[in-house]
C-alpha cells in the first residue's frame, strides 16, 4: 500500500518538532547538531527571534492577497534587493525552482522582443542543478532527474564543466545565454573560479547574449558576501535566489536588469502566492539579519576556521577523506568511502550533514553558527571518521 505522503523521499527514521539557532531537537529530547540548515535553507537559524516576531506581525494582520494587488512589503523587499545588487527589478516566486523557470523564460523573452524569437537555447554545465520542473531538470541534464519523463525539454545545451572551448562552441545563432551555479551545491560544491565567472561575463558581452546565475544555494550570504558572484567583480542580467532569502518560508525570486526584463509585461508571468505578505514579512527580517553591518564579515570569519579544522580533519584521516572543497560556509567533503556511509556516521553523532555529487557531503551550517559549534561539528566528524576506519579494520 502507497504511503500516505508520495514516497519519492528516502527520509531518515526521525523527526524534528523544534529547533534554536543551530540545533534542532526531537519529541524525545535528543539534540543534533544542523549543519544541512534544511539544504542551505535556514539562513538565520532555527527560531530566529527576529524571524519569528516578523513572522507573528504579519500573521495577525493580513496573509495573503495574491498579486492583483499592491503589497508594501513585497515592495520594499524588492527595493532592498534592488539596493544590494545589480538588479533594477525582482519578481517573486515560491522556491528556487520557480525562480529559475521565471529566470528562463525571461532569457527567452528577452531576444523575442528584440525581434530574433530564434535566440531561445541556454548553455548549461554538468553537473548543474537547477529544480526539479520539466524545464529545469533539463536545463540540469542528470539522467537520474530526466529518467521516465518523457522527452526532454527542448533549449539546452549542456558542456562539461571547467571546459572553455566546449563552451565557446556551443554558441551558436539560436544561442540566449548560460545559465550557471557560481558554485554547484547538487554537483558536489565546485566553485566556478572568479576568472572564469570574468570570462563568461565578456563572453556573452561579446555575443550579446544574457549570464544568467543561479544562486538559489550559494546566494544570501552562503559565501561570505550577500550574492556570490560578487567574489568575481562581475554581475550578470539574470538571477535566480531562494532558500536562505525565506529563511525556512517558502520565498524565491528572479533578480533582473531592466535591459533584460524588457519583454515580461503585464500578463506574460505570473504567480498566485509569490510574494505574499507572510513570504516578504520573514524576507524582510531575513535582510536586516544578513545585513546588519558587520554580519557577513563574521561569515567569513567563520568560514576560515571551518576550512581550516576540515583541512586538519582530512590530514588526520586520508583513508576516508580525500579532498576539502567549496568557500565560505558552503563547503564540501570529498570522500574515499561512500558518502552515504560518511552520512550515517555522522548522523550516529547527532551531526546533520547534506549528499551530493561526486561522493561529496556538504556542510551547510545556518549562517548564524559560532566557533564553538563549528569546533563541536569537527568533532563529531573526527568521530565518525574513527568510526568508519574500526569499521574498516574489523
Amino acid at each position: 500500500m502507497i504511503a500516505p505522503v508520495l514516497p519519492t523521499y528516502a527520509r531518515a527514521k526521525v523527526s524534528f518538532e523544534r529547533g534554536e539557532g543551530v540545533r534542532v531537537f526531537t519529541p524525545e529530547g535528543e539534540s543534533y547538531l544542523d549543519f544541512g540548515a534544511g539544504v542551505a535553507v535556514t539562513s538565520c537559524g532555527h527560531c530566529h527571534p527576529h524571524l519569528v516576531a516578523a513572522l507573528t506581525e504579519q500573521a495577525s494582520k493580513i496573509w495573503h492577497t495574491s498579486n492583483l494587488y499592491q503589497m508594501p512589503g513585497q515592495e520594499r523587499l524588492a527595493q532592498r534587493l534592488i539596493d544590494a545588487s545589480f538588479a533594477e527589478t525582482v519578481f517573486f516566486t515560491n522556491s528556487g525552482a520557480e525562480a529559475l523557470e521565471c529566470s528562463i523564460k525571461m532569457a527567452r523573452k528577452y531576444h523575442a522582443a528584440q525581434g530574433h524569437p530564434e535566440k531561445y537555447r541556454l548553455i548549461t554545465f554538468e553537473g548543474a542543478f537547477h529544480g526539479r520542473t520539466l524545464a529545469t531538470i533539463a536545463a540540469g541534464g542528470q539522467a537520474k532527474y530526466l529518467e521516465g519523463f518523457g522527452p526532454k525539454v527542448e533549449g539546452f545545451d549542456q558542456v562539461p564543466f571547467g571546459d572553455h572551448e566546449a563552451l565557446k562552441m556551443a554558441i551558436g545563432p539560436e544561442t540566449a545565454g548560460i545559465l550557471i551555479e557560481p558554485v554547484q551545491g547538487e554537483g558536489g560544491i565546485r566553485p566556478v573560479p572568479p576568472q572564469c565567472l570574468k570570462g563568461l561575463r565578456e563572453l556573452c558581452d561579446a555575443h550579446g547574449i544574457l549570464l544568467v546565475f543561479d544562486e538559489v544555494q550559494c546566494g544570501i550570504g552562503r559565501t561570505g558576501k550577500l550574492f556570490a558572484h560578487e567574489w568575481a567583480g562581475i554581475a550578470p542580467d539574470i538571477m535566480a535566489i531562494a532558500k536562505g532569502i525565506g529563511g525556512g518560508f517558502p520565498l524565491g525570486a528572479c533578480l533582473a536588469t531592466e535591459k533584460a526584463a524588457v519583454g515580461m509585461t503585464a500578463g506574460t508571468h505570473g504567480s498566485t502566492f509569490g510574494g505574499n505578505p507572510l513570504a516578504t514579512a520573514v524576507g524582510n527580517a531575513v535582510l536586516d539579519v544578513v545585513l546588519e553591518p558587520g554580519f557577513l564579515e563574521s561569515v567569513q570569519q567563520r568560514a576560515l576556521t571551518l576550512k581550516q579544522k576540515l583541512a586538519g580533519l582530512k590530514d588526520t584521516h586520508p583513508t576516508i577523506i580525500d579532498d576539502i572543497r567549496g568557500f565560505g560556509l558552503m563547503m564540501g567533503i570529498k570522500c574515499k568511502v561512500p558518502n552515504t556511509a560518511f552520512q550515517a556516521a555522522a548522523f550516529d553523532q547527532h551531526l546533520m550533514t547534506i549528499g551530493a555529487g561526486d561522493n561529496v557531503v556538504r556542510l551547510l551550517p545556518p549562517l548564524v553558527v559560532t566557533d564553538a559549534d563549528i569546533t563541536e561539528a569537527v568533532d563529531k566528524l573526527d568521530r565518525a571518521c574513527r568510526a568508519l576506519e574500526a569499521k574498516a579494520a574489523a
